[in-house]
């Protein structure tokens, strides 16, 4: 029934999801991104946002579906533990309210960005140890595999939107390739299954932070004085 749900949900999506990737064809013939003349900053902030919300969907059905499937109930209170060991902690991303209000417009979208560019190497490498557990189900494999191809997408768009809006170069970040060396090691099987829930934790938290955040700069450019 579940698998049933997930091809209706996605059936229905995917319209969307078409419209989400427009703003990723915005290369110049030399096949570096371009400001997009064609579509206007308002509606690239509106596509951007709606990929945002489907990734961070996704990353929640994710985490519970992983979380029913293979975390014992008496471990599952660690979940609310993962965010200090998250692999963004290091970032200068701003997590309270009041730091959220008073960042500028640059460093909200240079925020999403650090946070998009930093979950792409772990969500693959999250693939490839999903893809060793004996009775995982195809629907969170296909969950995985499809947040992993649309993070790059959104990654792919706000580098457009900051050009378009800020018309400036992109602040990248190496943290993504150093956060992969903890993964080296083989672990047992108990101490592995909890660490790749700690990876869903942690990538739902960032997830939503990615939409809060563009939200809150679709809402500074409507309504700049009444954003909460």
């Amino acid at each position: 029934m579940a698998d049933v749900q997930w091809s209706v949900w996605a059936v229905l999506l995917w319209p969307s999801l078409l419209i989400v990737c427009i703003p990723l064809d915005c290369k110049d013939e030399q096949g570096s991104l371009s400001r997009c003349p064609s579509i206007t900053q308002e509606k690239l902030l509106d596509r951007v946002i709606q990929h945002a919300e489907l990734i961070y969907r996704v990353s929640e059905e994710s985490c519970t579906l992983f979380e029913e499937m293979f975390v014992p109930f008496p471990l599952r209170l660690q979940r609310n533990q993962a965010g200090s060991a998250c692999i963004t902690k290091a970032l200068p991303i701003p997590s309270s309210k009041s730091e959220i209000q008073q960042i500028s417009d640059k460093w909200l979208l240079h925020s999403v960005l650090m946070l998009v560019q930093s979950w792409i190497e772990p969500l693959v490498y999250l693939q490839t140890t999903l893809d060793r557990y004996d009775d995982a189900p195809d629907m969170l494999l296909n969950k995985t595999k499809w947040v992993s191809d649309k993070l790059i997408s959104l990654e792919q768009g706000v580098v457009v939107l900051i050009k378009k809006m800020l018309d400036e170069g992109i602040l990248t970040t190496n943290h993504s390739e150093q956060s992969l060396l903890q993964y080296d090691v083989q672990p047992e099987m108990l101490e592995s299954v909890m660490r790749d829930y700690a990876l869903l934790s942690c990538f739902k938290k960032d997830a939503h932070k990615m939409e809060t955040f563009l939200k809150l700069l679709k809402c500074r450019q409507t309504d700049k004085y009444n954003c909460a």
